[in-house]
């Protein structure tokens, strides 16, 4: 019965007669029983004789329950219960049906139309509103002939099982096609106000189509640059790129408190106070902030100007003027038109999703794209001479699997460019005025670009030759933005008309109608207004000398700010990624950053600090070292992920083989030194009120903790025993805990489900206690699959019921890490020291890697690289590319001399947000490698008579690494030089009465709060630390020249004497 699955020996049961089943094989009637097989189960040897002969081998038991397939066999009911469930998944999975399962909502005047037909009704006219239209909006179209979607291949083969199965590739999308967009542009003249229904039907398209952006504010005041006839008098404006190129799967976790159904108090959450007044020195006409360290601010200016704000600190951290870097590769209208007039303004800078790269898009033909290393790195990666006349908008995109720059422009075009080399990939032609903005987009599995011109035209481009798609009329018929909300549920456009008529709607994506159009806008809008959105719960707008705030579910303003004064008609504004922070361009060359309450203490941290370049970076810098040429080309193709459907923020793989998405990642405070210490020390905790920490609850004695994850909505933390049991504790929604997130200030709950059951791990022969045991969690806490020397389990996290084992040992589970793109596809490290790449969905082991000597302690995953780096207990570093699984690289780690490592010694890999370089973890060491060339960049090494490391792990935003060690002491780096910055001694975290061996195991970070973590101790305690409220960070940097630690400006050969060495 091995190559049965339950569910099929389910269904074959339903073939036969139950009751003569049961009672012919008890009975021992063998002529009854091939009666039977005769007349029920031929069917299945015609097909498949192998599974004919494996049912007949339910013959041969006394109870056919026995067999191990069949134990939960319950009844007939029962099993046909299951049975519909998996058929379901089945046909949910078959993409010939896809859209077609959901019956589509009916109007009533619909079936009063079918009615009215008589004697010949055509049933068709169901799927056609025929209601009288609105003012705001016309028929939604029948989605049976859509010319978007006409053209397009039908997928083909099953995908995995999707959202009902617990192996999900990527959510499941809302089932609603892209069909909503009319197949032919609506009849009716359209009024200034209405739009021709773009209908997008309901989806979960994410986050957002782009950010919107509007002309220079003032047209009266504007500064024409460029040889634009069109555009360049014309306000400009940035937009929402934060929202950019969210991919379907990885939709914003919500927290409670920024949910669309949350309760707000308008006063309170919108930000309105003046923190901070910046002056850039010309007239901002985009910006656009980080979209993980919050309080970077990118500007571009009306001199062709660009500038990168630390506002915590009011630093401008680096500030460049226009310059063509390669005049000769310029085409001749470039050059003529630069002699001619060297005036040159931004008219849209943007971040990135993963914040790697940045673009800036200029009134003359050329687009720059920078890389940013952190801090006041930015290096030169692109310039493209993109469009003849001015780029009017520019964004990041990733069709096909690579990374791509989109771009528009004053002569008429659309143009998709590769990231890496900046060769051009498509020209999409048919505006019949100047493009005014880009939105490429993602929808179950149709990538496309929406743009509008200056003349109010919409059109839709999938990425080939075939075409516009659709050609409608924009609110306002100039020039317009659309965004979506950030968890991309509702879409919403904003735009001018040439009479200054501005419109803000929400469109009905079902009906491809406006829903609402929002009041309160001054009837002559001095400008191009602009708008963005925040917290799925607000809109905002630049409109009248003041900042507009509406409520989405209401047509009325909710207020409107002035900002103390000093606003242009129609300021640009920019909310950073939790909405704490909004920016403002304002009067005299200035920018205005206003805060909310969380804003005004994550800026009141860095208030009174200053950043000397003397002594400590300006920034932190994520990227180690210079990335070489081929890993920075690689990041550059791949930045936001393989695809549109993988992570807008680079997802961290965690050491116990969770994939973690950073979009909602809470800023860190940036590295600082004091302004005012000459003599920096060591920040050391010793006593319990010099942090916060909490031991969570226990209703029985524990074992030692063996693995340890917070779950990656961040209110949950699970932990596996020694004994192969697993507990989960989670934080309970209060008055003191809003938003119900992890927090060392509360305890949480021991939480098991009704039935009293635990998640016990299928246990080999062996002793529990001597196994190798390993998790991973699926990416929505759904799912968590483990192991503890005996077969891999899967449970589901909400019943705790185990869903599937597989894979009996020998040989058994060391390490367990989902593939990024799909997680069907599970790495498998084994204790004989291979690697098998297992899809689970078809119970099949695709490769086996061979290369270490040991059992495998260590498998983290590059979707930017496409690698997967291994580590085994031999101390080796393996390499393998994951398109065909060929081994690239291996390198051995070097000891220190007088290290020796145990034979136990375990060597863990992490990759960092940048997925270049990684962490590795070993007994003897920390360190950071570079992937491609697999060099180590940074070394860590305890002085000899320090206590070994047991574990070690990045922060959630890789500005931090925490490490545990056998003395129990914690100590917390900076990642990016690996110097240590704080350490935290066993007394400020366990009680006197604890034994003196007790020592952390294991360390979870937080996913979204980088100053957080968690440890497994080995007397089977939890306790979860976090800095004090008034602190709130893990010490402070050693300046570079503080002779204490070495200035590592030049790294040292691995176990070299100028290694880092600990002062612990």
């Amino acid at each position: 019965m091995s190559s049965l699955s339950r569910e099929l020996v389910f269904l074959i049961l339903q073939f036969l007669d139950e009751e003569k089943f049961k009672e012919t094989v008890h009975k021992h009637d063998r002529s009854k029983a091939v009666e039977i097989l005769v007349k029920d189960l031929k069917v299945f040897s015609t097909f498949n004789e192998e599974l004919f002969k494996e049912i007949t081998q339910l013959l041969t038991l006394e109870n056919f329950r026995e067999n191990e397939q069949l134990s939960k066999y319950g009844d007939t009911k029962s099993a046909r219960a299951i049975m519909l469930v998996e058929l379901k998944k089945l046909i949910e999975a078959n993409p010939l049906f896809r859209d077609k399962l959901q019956f589509p909502n009916l109007k009533n005047s619909r079936l009063r139309t079918l009615i009215n037909q008589r004697p010949n009704p055509d049933i068709k006219t169901l799927f056609v509103d025929h209601s009288c239209g609105q003012p705001n909006g016309a028929r939604a179209p029948s989605p049976a002939n859509n010319p978007l979607l006409g053209s397009l291949p039908k997928a083909g083969g099953f995908p995995p099982l999707g959202a009902h199965g617990p192996f999900q590739p990527t959510p499941a999308p809302v089932p609603a096609p892209l069909a909503g967009w009319m197949s032919n542009p609506s009849n009716v003249t359209h009024p200034a106000v209405s739009s021709g229904p773009i209908g997008l039907a309901a989806s979960s398209i994410p986050a957002a189509l782009k950010h919107p952006r509007t002309p220079p504010t003032n047209l009266s005041v504007d500064y024409p640059s460029g040889d634009s006839d069109h555009v360049s008098k014309r306000p400009r404006s940035m937009g929402i790129s934060d929202e950019v190129n969210l991919p379907v799967n990885v939709l914003p976790v919500t927290f409670p408190g920024h949910g669309h159904n949350q309760t707000f108090s308008a006063p309170d959450d919108l930000p309105k106070a003046v923190a901070r007044t910046l002056n850039q020195g010309s007239s901002p006409m985009s910006m656009d902030f980080h979209p993980v360290q919050q309080t970077l601010l990118l500007v571009g200016t009306n001199v062709g100007d660009i500038a990168l704000w630390e506002v915590g600190s009011r630093e401008r951290l680096v500030s460049k003027n226009f310059k063509v870097w390669d005049l000769s590769a310029c085409s001749m209208p470039l050059q003529a038109a630069l002699v001619k007039d060297p005036a040159v303004s931004v008219n849209r800078v943007i971040w990135s999703p993963d914040g790697s790269l940045f673009g800036v898009a200029y009134s003359r033909h050329i687009v720059q794209i920078y890389s940013y290393h952190g801090g006041d790195e930015v290096r030169q990666h692109l310039e493209i001479d993109a469009h003849v006349g001015g780029v009017n908008d520019i964004a990041f995109s990733h069709p096909n699997k690579q990374l791509c720059v989109i771009t528009c422009g004053d002569d008429k075009t659309i143009k998709v460019w590769d990231a890496t080399n900046g060769t051009k990939q498509y020209t999409f032609e048919g505006h019949e005025a100047p493009v005014y903005s880009v939105c490429p987009h993602y929808k179950e599995n149709i990538q496309f670009i929406f743009s509008t011109a200056v003349d109010g035209k919409i059109k839709a481009w999938l990425y080939d030759n075939m075409g516009s798609r659709v050609d409608y009329e924009a609110p306002g018929r100039w020039c317009t933005t659309m965004a979506y909300s950030a968890d991309g549920t509702r879409l919403f456009s904003c735009g001018t008309s040439k009479e200054g008529e501005s419109f803000i709607v929400e469109w009905n994506e079902s009906e491809g109608a406006v829903k609402r159009t929002y009041q309160g806008f001054r009837k002559r809008s001095l400008g191009v207004v602009q708008f963005d959105t925040t917290k799925n719960k607000y809109l905002a707008a630049g409109d009248d000398f003041s900042i507009k705030f509406w409520d989405m579910d209401n047509i009325q303003p909710l207020t409107s700010l002035d900002a103390d004064g000093g606003l242009p008609a129609s300021p640009r504004i920019r909310f950073n990624k939790d909405g704490s922070l909004l920016a403002v361009s304002a009067n005299d060359n200035g920018i205005k950053i206003l805060a909310n309450s969380d804003g005004i203490r994550l800026l009141r941290t860095l208030e009174n600090l200053s950043y000397d370049a003397s002594r400590t970076p300006e920034a932190p810098k994520p990227a180690i070292n210079p990335i070489s040429a081929a890993a920075a080309t690689a990041a550059a193709a791949t930045s936001a992920g393989l695809a549109e459907r993988s992570p807008s923020v680079v997802p961290i793989a965690g050491m116990n083989g969770d994939a973690r998405n950073l979009g909602d990642v809470k800023p860190r405070i940036t590295e600082e030194s004091s302004e005012k210490s000459k003599i920096w020390k060591l920040t050391e905790i010793s006593e319990p009120s010099q942090c916060r920490s909490l031991r969570l609850p226990e209703n029985m004695r524990v074992t030692k903790i063996s693995r340890l994850i917070f779950t990656n909505s961040g209110n949950a933390i699970l932990a596996l025993q020694s004994n192969a049991i697993h507990l989960l504790w989670k934080w309970q929604r209060s008055d003191r805990n809003s938003n119900s997130k992890a927090t060392a200030s509360i305890p949480p709950q021991l939480w098991q489900p009704s039935s009293g059951i635990l998640m016990t791990n299928d246990v080999a022969a062996t002793n529990p206690e001597e196994a190798v045991p390993c998790f991973a969690l699926s990416k929505n806490d759904s799912y968590v699959m483990s192991a503890s020397g005996g077969k891999i389990s899967l449970f589901n996290m909400m019943t705790f019921k185990t869903m599937a084992t597989f894979m009996p040992p020998p040989p058994a589970a060391t390490f367990l890490a989902f593939h990024p793109q799909d997680n069907n596809i599970i790495a498998i490290g084994m204790d004989d020291s291979t690697i098998q790449i297992y899809n689970v969905r078809v119970d099949e082991v695709k490769s086996k890697l061979k290369g270490h000597s040991k059992r495998i302690t260590g498998l983290a995953f590059s979707h930017v690289l496409n690698v997967l780096v291994s580590s085994g207990a031999d101390s080796q570093l393996c390499v393998w590319n994951t398109d065909g699984w060929e081994k690239q690289k291996a390198r051995f780690l070097q000891v220190p001399a007088g290290r020796t490592p145990t034979t136990q010694s375990d060597t863990r890999v992490q990759f960092h947000q940048d997925q270049i370089h990684f962490l590795v973890v070993h007994e003897s060491q920390l360190a950071i490698y570079e992937t491609t060339k697999l060099e180590c960049m940074k070394q860590w090494v305890p002085r000899e008579s320090s206590a070994p490391i047991t574990y070690a792990t990045f922060s959630c935003d890789s500005q931090l690494v925490y490490a545990s060690f056998l003395d129990a002491t914690v100590c917390v780096f900076n990642a990016a030089n690996l110097r240590l910055r704080c350490r935290i001694n066993p007394s400020a975290y366990l009680p006197a009465s604890v034994s003196s061996n007790v020592h952390p195991l294991v360390i979870a970070a937080h996913p979204s709060e980088p100053n957080e973590f968690a440890l497994g101790l080995s007397d089977g305690g939890v306790h979860v630390l976090e800095p004090l409220e008034s602190e709130n960070k893990w010490g402070v940097p050693p300046p570079a020249e503080n002779g204490s630690v070495s200035s590592m400006a030049a790294t040292p050969p691995v176990g070299a004497p100028g290694s880092e060495q600990a002062q612990r």
